[in-house]
């Protein structure tokens, strides 16, 4: 059986920042144009509903259009993702709204992280299902080029990655603390004492961090003071002793 293992915080950040590189690249892929492929208005890839009579069976996810013929049973019409068909529904990827009202292309209003959440669906589709084309509409425009809202989202995308490489590295330097009470001791405070490989993780030999309690120091560049925290020595203020 395939068992899941950690990776030390060090080794998990760089394999953080290739994957940024690498979902960059993509999305430059994305976004740019294509010398074959099709563009539809939203009239015409309506038809596209896998219904009888219909020509095909597509979707659109942030512009881009995919044949979704060989995932009939989700999309056609009557099952459960069939609202997908037909149109760009980018929005309810995210909020799971599959009413009217829900399956629109608007994500105008969301955050860095259902972003990410769209960015990790269009990686789905362009790893399972035919490109197409593009939409013409809110993402491309008729020679099609991406617009100034997709280049918008592409942003946000790149600042959520960024985020989350800035939350691990927070992570790094703010390892849990633990805390008990009892009638007899009172009050008592630790700091988890982690080990990483001493070889980037690859389990050749490890290294014991040490970390101290610091309940009046502790911030984080994410969600601001944190009291109280641990803090690795290497982070300690200046004019706080071991």
């Amino acid at each position: 059986m395939l068992r899941r293992r950690g990776c030390g915080l060090l080794l998990c950040l760089t394999v953080a920042v290739v994957v940024a590189a690498v979902v960059a690249a993509w999305l430059m892929d994305w976004w740019s144009p294509h010398a074959r492929f099709r563009l539809l208005i939203p009239e015409e890839l309506a038809r596209y509903r896998g219904g009888p009579g219909d020509p095909g069976l597509y979707l659109a996810l942030l512009g881009r259009v995919y044949d979704v013929s060989s995932g009939r049973k989700h999309y056609e019409p009557g099952a459960h993702y069939s609202g997908f068909a037909g149109r760009d529904a980018s929005r309810a990827f995210v909020t799971g709204d599959y009413s009217e009202a829900g399956l629109l292309d608007d994500i105008s209003d969301l955050s860095f992280s259902d972003m990410l959440t769209l960015q990790n669906w269009l990686s789905f589709y362009e790893e399972n299902y035919k490109f197409i084309g593009k939409v013409i509409g809110r993402f491309y425009g008729e020679d099609g080029l991406p617009t100034p809202e997709l280049a918008q989202v592409e942003a946000m995308i790149i600042k959520g990655l960024e985020a989350n490489k800035q939350e691990m590295k927070e992570k790094q330097k703010f390892p849990p603390c633990n805390a008990e009470w009892s009638s007899t001791r009172g009050s008592r405070f630790w700091c988890s004492q982690k080990r990483d490989s001493a070889e980037g993780g690859l389990g050749l030999g490890t290294r014991k961090h040490k970390y101290y309690f610091l309940p009046s120091f502790a911030y984080s560049a994410i969600q601001g003071p944190q009291f109280p925290a641990c803090q690795h020595k290497s982070f300690l203020p200046t004019g706080v002793e071991e």
